[in-house]
């Protein structure tokens, strides 16, 4: 006999749950991408029925993944419309380099002298794919494989917390002021992974004096 509406078949729900988390994870990362690029460019404002047709799903997970943004302070709520997309200008971007550089800085330098030289080589292909993805100029590529390469050297701290922290302000720095979307972005990409290489070679080296300068050139939000 057929199952009835009120009795769906066991793990029906959670498969539900299931799909539904992974739709508005994908929406998420999406939108994070296109917030990079500048595809949703600052000031704007989209509506979820628009976007989730662009898409090809539902308002619904979008809603969700716009209700995440907001809490991550990259867009806001407009009442009956939809979601504007912040402006991030020149001193929010300081800012957050400025604190993203007293939580990682002194980690880093820390990590030099007791995390052992093969798992600061084990990196490289992370530093190297930061590398090829910068000579595209995608700046949603780059801003995916930075990500991925700072969150495996803050991971060898074993902090988790301090990682999670890190990679949110992380994240909430790549979204570009005002302006940047369609300046083409490859020589300050390439100059970035350039850093990433030039660091896991100090680590590598042991080269506390060499690895100062750099992480400090790392993160100036003037460099």
């Amino acid at each position: 006999m057929a199952a009835s509406a009120s009795q769906a078949p066991p793990g029906a729900a959670a498969r539900a749950v299931v799909r539904r988390s992974s739709v508005r994870g994908q929406i998420l990362d999406a939108l994070r991408a296109a917030l990079a690029n500048g595809e949703l460019r600052p000031g704007e404002v989209y509506s979820a029925p628009a976007l989730g047709e662009r898409f090809g799903v539902s308002a619904t997970p979008v809603r969700e993944a716009m209700q995440q943004l907001t809490l991550e302070s990259a867009v806001e709520v407009v009442p009956n419309r939809g979601f504007r997309v912040l402006q991030r200008g020149a001193r929010e971007l300081a800012e957050l380099a400025e604190v993203r550089a007293l939580i990682e800085v002194p980690v880093l330098l820390r990590l030099a002298d007791t995390v052992p030289v093969e798992r600061w080589s084990a990196l490289r292909p992370l530093a190297e794919a930061t590398v090829r993805v910068a000579s595209s100029g995608s700046r949603a590529g780059y801003a995916e494989s930075d990500r991925a390469f700072h969150h495996a050297m803050l991971s060898l701290s074993g902090n988790e917390q301090l990682v999670r922290i890190a990679g949110d302000l992380h994240r909430r720095s790549q979204w570009p002021p005002l302006g940047v979307a369609g300046r083409a972005p490859r020589a300050g990409l390439l100059s970035d992974a350039a850093d990433h290489m030039a660091l896991l070679d100090a680590f590598i080296a042991r080269d506390t004096d060499r690895l100062q300068v750099l992480v400090q050139r790392h993160f100036d939000p003037t460099g």
